[in-house]
């Protein structure tokens, strides 16, 4: 008994030791199909090919007309690129490379961007579209305003001059493009609305743009001199700055609005320069007169047979300390600073009257003078 039942245990294990090993042969076998396979794994398949594109259809009417707006306009669009020479670090001279954008402005190839996109250039180059770099020369400057005409010496067939619109109906509000290079980035195009109007820009000689656009449309290094246009594909302002911490968009960009522009390069291109508003007096510069606790513009000297000379304004003596006479207002607005005085002639405009409230003494009085064109 002891016998037998020993051999049927024995019996049994061989069975479950064959089972085992069955059981082994189907995972390898598994195995080896699924190397063989990759996708395969014990008889389960999955996707091996793409899957089929759904259909698009046709873009919706803004879609279009944002990729209309573009592909009309981008070849008006220039990328403009300088180079300087400056001092080194150990004496000698160092080449430094600049970059930003601008547009065509005519068909014999004027082309208009930010002053100080060129400014103390050895040499600027323009890009247009995809062709290869064009050297340009200024043919005029207006830092006042932050804006310079190069001319291209070799003028490529069929220029395209950007459409010009208007500054002075815009509204907040509506939808504006800028193109520009941001970063040396071709051709980029960012959207935004007319965040504000009639903002101020300081430029140089302490004097401000009036009338500036302010807009939301990402705008970064490299943008400046580049067109901001209306939805009809219009310009209707100039690249110029960003309010920033980290000198990247922050969402607070100006323009300088188009009706500016519009009168000036005319001036640039025929005379090299452009229209100066002035009355005839030089003034004491302003971080003098803040220091001094001074609220208004104080004259450092009146040119003779100039407007301000026939109003018989009276400049700050030196050798007895008497302020003379101090503007401080421009056609019933007060004037506290010289940008705002600038501000103000360039708001009535060469040829017109203005009214000034000058203050000597304690004691104010109005005077009337003419502005005329101190460049003339």
């Amino acid at each position: 008994m002891t016998g037998r039942t020993m051999m049927k245990s024995g019996n049994n294990g061989d069975k479950a030791r064959n089972g085992e090993r069955g059981h082994r042969r189907r995972l390898a076998g598994c195995l080896l199909l699924a190397l063989a396979c990759p996708l395969t794994a014990c008889g389960r398949e999955e996707s091996a090919v793409p899957r089929p594109v759904a259909a698009r259809g046709t873009l919706l009417p803004d879609e279009q007309a944002v990729v209309t707006l573009f592909e009309q306009s981008a070849p008006s669009v220039a990328y403009i690129t300088t180079e300087t020479v400056q001092r080194g670090t150990f004496g000698g001279a160092e080449v430094s490379q600049g970059a930003g954008s601008g547009f065509v402005w005519d068909s014999v190839g004027h082309v208009v961007t930010n002053f100080h996109v060129v400014k103390d250039a050895r040499k600027v180059f323009v890009r247009l579209d995809a062709g290869k770099p064009i050297e340009a020369e200024p043919v005029g400057g207006a830092p006042e305003y932050d804006l310079v005409v190069l001319r291209l010496k070799t003028v490529p067939k069929n220029l395209r001059p950007v459409p010009v619109g208007s500054s002075r109906d815009l509204r907040i509000g509506q939808t504006v493009y800028a193109i520009g290079n941001p970063f040396g980035l071709q051709r980029t195009l960012t959207k935004g609305l007319v965040s504000a109007l009639d903002r101020e820009l300081p430029t140089a000689n302490f004097r401000e743009v009036a009338g500036v656009i302010q807009t939301d449309a990402a705008i970064n290094p490299g943008n400046s001199g580049g067109p901001l246009l209306d939805s009809a594909g219009r310009l209707i302002g100039v690249n110029s700055a960003i309010r920033s911490t980290s000198g990247s968009s922050s969402g607070i960009g100006f323009a300088i609005p188009v009706d500016l522009v519009n009168r000036v390069v005319p001036s640039l291109i025929n005379r090299g320069h452009a229209p100066l508003p002035g009355i005839g007096v030089t003034p004491i510069s302003p971080d003098q007169v803040a220091r001094a606790g001074i609220t208004g513009v104080v004259l450092a000297a009146v040119g003779r047979g100039t407007p301000a000379a026939s109003a018989g304004l009276v400049p700050y003596n030196p050798q007895t300390g008497d302020l003379g006479d101090v503007i401080v207002g421009v056609n019933g607005k007060p004037v506290e600073t010289l940008s705002t005085f600038v501000g103000e002639l360039e708001r009535a405009g060469i040829d017109s009257t203005v009214e000034l409230t000058v203050r000597r003494s304690e004691k104010e009085r109005k005077v009337r003078v003419k502005v005329i064109d101190l460049r003339a």
